[in-house]
């Protein structure tokens, strides 16, 4: 599937900032929006690029790492917010709807049983990871089956007429497996990426910290090798949404990727096909000290900064109405030519 991936026509950059530059407005008069709309029109190899439809696939999984006090919230609560996500009670159901995307949960690996639960997708490929300071939290082959689940997810909602795709996640533990993950794909010592995640005091920050250095000790982690390294010490729904990103690539559509978490999927992604960096949109800058490590190592800058850190896919949803006021712009605004209005060659 990777081999098959293609980087779009970077040279149809010229094409889009041509319309961009002749729409009715003086040049870069709309800022990170033209740059927005240009980078979809590229993706797109259109010079009037549209999102109409969107998707954010949430995937839910848990971590064996909680069992170190990394969190002060007991594992149940992933699968009660699962439920809460059915229910439509939570934070990103209504940033979703406030967009028009349509939210798309899978479980990856949940400790407990979902499958009451009506409209969850069931791909579990085990019952949450295992304790990443004993070894391994994933097998190899699991983590690349998770991958997969990602992809295939794309690959049917573009089939369905999807053409902006985000990424969301929930799991009690994942702010200590990505920490973990950005220590040794981003070479820096963890105490420089762990932070309060769902709101650990400082005695938990110290224990997050100290299990990530014990797991980069159980585990022989080469940093270039980036599905090694997801396996070792990552999540379930880390590789699903490294899945989400790599399909995207895949179909030739954007995908907007969410907070700390979803970034390092991100970064998995890229590792895995360098060529995916150019469908990705980041979506907004996290309060977690590792996102910003994380985005600097991907060169990547964010649409918002909002203070956020909540997961689930809501910073993706905010950003969503931006891309899409952006691609509205660049493919509905009048040239000077078609508007009859003068421009700077005609003063």
């Amino acid at each position: 599937m990777i081999d098959s991936i293609r980087e779009p026509d970077l040279d149809f950059i010229t094409q889009a900032w041509g319309r961009l530059d002749q729409l009715t407005k003086p040049p870069n008069s709309l800022g990170k929006l033209e740059e927005i709309a240009a980078r979809v029109a590229v993706v797109q190899h259109d010079i009037k690029p549209s999102v109409d439809r969107k998707a954010i696939i949430l995937a839910a999984a848990d971590h064996g790492v909680v069992a170190e006090g990394v969190s002060p919230f007991p594992q149940e609560v992933t699968w009660q917010m699962v439920a809460n996500f059915v229910s439509g009670g939570a934070a990103i159901n209504h940033l979703a709807a406030s967009v028009g995307a349509d939210l798309h949960i899978v479980d990856v690996g949940v400790v407990d049983d979902t499958s009451s639960l009506e409209g969850v997708r069931q791909e579990k490929i085990r019952p949450g990871t295992a304790n990443m300071t004993q070894g391994p939290a994933m097998e190899r082959d699991e983590a690349a089956r998770a991958i997969l689940v990602g992809v295939e997810m794309v690959r049917e909602a573009v089939a369905e007429g999807v053409n902006l795709i985000g990424t969301g996640e929930m799991g009690i533990g994942n702010t200590t497996a990505s920490s973990a993950m950005t220590s040794v794909l981003c070479r820096v010592f963890p105490a420089a990426v762990v932070g309060r995640g769902t709101g650990v005091d400082d005695a938990g920050m110290q224990r997050k910290a100290l299990a990530i250095g014990q797991a980069l000790e159980a585990n022989d982690i080469n940093p270039d090798d980036a599905l090694g390294t997801l396996a070792a010490v990552g999540g379930f729904e880390i590789a699903a949404l490294a899945g989400v990103v790599l399909g995207a690539a895949e179909q030739g559509i954007c995908v907007v990727t969410d907070g700390f978490i979803s970034t390092v999927a991100t970064l998995t992604a890229v590792r895995l096909c360098p060529a995916a960096i150019h469908y990705v949109l980041p979506s907004h800058l996290s309060v977690e000290p590792g996102h910003v490590i994380v985005l600097d190592e991907l060169g990547l800058a964010p649409v918002l900064d909002l203070d956020m850190r909540l997961g689930e896919g809501t910073g993706c949803a905010l950003a969503m109405g931006i891309i899409d006021a952006a691609c509205r712009m660049m493919s509905g605004m009048a040239t000077f030519k078609e508007a009859g209005v003068s421009d700077e060659g005609d003063a």
